[in-house]
């Protein structure tokens, strides 16, 4: 893929739209692990939460979830081809909390965009939904935003914000971090992720994500005697 392209203003507009927390995709049940890592003492500072994020961000978001969006992307509506990218994103994501997480959050914007009367979400919901594709967040972000006109670089910086701003979200809310502090991380690694998103996107083959500290807390989180998310 090229390096990152501005979009035209429709594309900037609606990059926009899908990139504000306001729009109902379900990522605010999410934590990714932080909240059993807070639990466990493991986080419990700004500094902590800063460097939880830009983990995420390098070892699985920018690994393995922006080479997934961009296959699926590409694979448009090749409904056979993007359900195979779909499935082997599930035989990828090895922690059962994580890959269901995964699920529900492309469920949850799946089932948005076809109520939008996107033709695309609307013929790959019924493949999910007759259990011949899992519907993994990535993939259902490419073929969404797709079908709603955006580039792949554009899916690329929307996708990393949503991630970004859904963790610092979860952190605010779990009384980790102040608004400001919020804002700071997200200043902070925006020129690492303008870095990323000019880097060409590795193909789904070599697709790769080592956050183990955030896996094994999202197992432990289920059974934690008090949960504020979902993992």
């Amino acid at each position: 893929m090229d390096a990152y392209e501005d979009g035209t203003p429709s594309e900037l507009l609606a990059a926009l739209q899908y990139a504000d927390s306001f729009f109902p995709a379900g990522g605010v049940a999410f934590s990714w692990g932080l909240e059993q890592l807070r639990a466990d003492r493991e986080i419990g500072r700004p500094a902590d939460v800063d460097a939880f994020v830009e983990a995420q961000l390098d070892y699985r978001w920018a690994s393995f979830d922006a080479p997934a969006l961009c296959a699926a992307w590409y694979a448009g509506e090749d409904w056979a081809k993007l359900a195979a990218i779909d499935r082997l994103v599930d035989a990828m994501i090895l922690a059962r909390e994580m890959r269901e997480g995964s699920r529900r959050a492309g469920a949850s914007l799946l089932s948005v965009h076809a109520r939008l009367a996107s033709a695309a979400a609307l013929a790959y919901r019924e493949i999910v939904l007759r259990g011949d594709a899992p519907g993994h967040l990535p993939v259902i972000q490419g073929l969404a935003w797709r079908a709603a006109g955006l580039g792949a670089d554009l899916c690329r910086a929307v996708s990393a914000h949503t991630l970004l701003t859904g963790m610092v979200s979860a952190a605010l809310r779990l009384g980790l971090i102040g608004h400001l502090q919020a804002q700071t991380v997200l200043k902070r690694l925006r020129p690492r992720v303008a870095a990323i998103l000019s880097r060409p996107v590795g193909t789904i083959e070599e697709a790769a994500t080592c956050t183990p500290a955030a896996d094994i807390a999202s197992m432990r989180h289920e059974v934690a005697d008090a949960r504020l998310f979902a993992n």
